[in-house]
């Protein structure tokens, strides 16, 4: 009930925007993607993506001209050259921080840049709770983050979602300093 809410909420917010877009002047796009501004709000927590899918997204919905960077062809490498940044959360939850709004935004930017690139958004979480609690856990977290993207104009079928609670951790430890490393998502380019 929840995550059909938090995707109708989703594609409402989606729907007005390219509404928006229809309304604004014939002016041709300019060539440069915007850089995000790094977040000044701290770390104040949320308490949902209804919060967050407020105003147009910080991303440009829309590439006019498709970028001439050459990517490597294999997929190994294109995922170890670091290209998208992973989203970390607080413990036992799954709403997307404020710090890592800026994060989504660039990877969006990037993805809507390299249209042809598919990717898997992976749920992690820490080794504390269940196993089936994590399992959950880290498909909200997944969720979450694909739903955010969708919002800053990835196309959803570019987009799956898979969760491994705590069993691939990215450090290993029984302690905080691991712990926050292992709640994140964590993005996988699967095609091109």
């Amino acid at each position: 009930m929840k995550l059909s809410l938090r995707f109708a909420t989703a594609a409402i917010a989606m729907l007005l925007v390219l509404g928006l877009g229809a309304c604004k002047s014939t002016k041709a796009p300019s060539k440069a993607t915007p850089t995000p501004k790094p977040s000044t709000s701290g770390t104040t927590p949320t308490t949902g993506i209804e919060e967050e899918i407020v105003g147009e997204p910080t991303a440009e919905p829309l590439v006019s001209e498709e970028v001439r960077e050459e990517l490597p062809e294999d997929l190994a490498v294109l995922n170890a050259a670091g290209y998208l940044e992973d989203v970390f959360f607080d413990t036992n939850l799954y709403d997307i921080k404020p710090e890592y709004r800026d994060a989504l935004a660039r990877n969006a930017a990037w993805l809507q840049q390299h249209r042809t690139i598919q990717i898997l958004v992976e749920g992690h979480c820490d080794e504390r709770n269940t196993r089936e609690y994590n399992l959950a856990l880290g498909e909200r977290r997944a969720a979450a983050v694909r739903d955010y993207l969708i919002f800053l104009g990835v196309a959803p079928e570019r987009l799956r979602t898979i969760s491994y609670g705590e069993e691939k951790p990215f450090e290993l430890g029984s302690g905080e300093e691991s712990w926050k490393l292992n709640r994140r998502a964590h993005f996988v380019i699967t095609g091109r």
